[in-house]
C-alpha cells in the first residue's frame, strides 16, 4: 500500500541563488555581495555547499535598493529609507522629509550644472572653430585665477 504524504496548502517561497537574485532585482552579483558587506542587505543564508540563498523578501529589498539608486539616493540615505520601510510604526512625514531634503540638494546640483553649461556654451560660441590655433576655450581654461589669499 502506498503511503500518501500530505501536501501543505501554504505557498512555498522560492529561493534564489545570487545569479537569479541579480536577474530578478537588476543588481549585479558583485553589488549584491558589496551591499551585504556594508550591511545594507542582511547576509544571505547559505546552502549546505556554501552558496548564497535569497528568499523573496531579500530580492524585494534588492529591488528597493535598485530603485532608490536609480533615483540617485546615496547609500546612507538608502540605509535610512530601508529602516523606515521596515519600521511598521514609521511616520510618512519622516520619509517625506528625507525625500524633500534630497530634492533641495538636487535643485542646487541642477543650478550648478546649468551654470557650467551656460559658461561652456558661451566659450564654444566665442570659438571660431576654424584651422587657426587661437581658441578662447583653451585660453579660458588656462587663465590664471585670482589668488584667494589676496584681497
Amino acid at each position: 500500500m502506498r503511503e500518501i504524504k500530505e501536501i501543505s496548502s501554504l505557498p512555498v517561497s522560492p529561493v534564489f541563488n545570487i545569479g537569479q537574485a541579480a536577474n530578478a532585482s537588476g543588481i549585479t552579483p558583485k553589488m549584491i555581495r558589496y551591499y551585504e558587506e556594508i550591511g545594507l542587505l542582511r547576509p544571505a543564508a547559505r546552502s549546505a555547499s556554501g552558496y548564497r540563498r535569497y528568499a523573496d523578501a531579500e530580492v524585494q529589498t534588492l529591488r528597493f535598493i535598485k530603485r532608490a539608486r536609480d533615483l540617485g539616493f546615496s547609500l546612507d540615505r538608502i540605509r535610512m529609507l530601508l529602516g523606515l520601510w521596515e519600521d511598521s510604526t514609521r511616520q510618512s512625514a519622516d520619509v517625506k522629509k528625507l525625500a524633500s531634503q534630497y530634492i533641495v540638494e538636487l535643485d542646487e546640483d541642477i543650478r550648478k550644472l546649468q551654470s557650467i553649461r551656460d559658461q561652456l556654451r558661451h566659450l564654444a560660441n566665442c570659438c571660431s572653430g576654424d584651422s587657426r590655433p587661437e581658441c578662447p576655450i583653451l585660453d579660458d581654461l588656462a587663465a590664471k585665477l585670482p589668488d584667494p589669499k589676496i584681497s
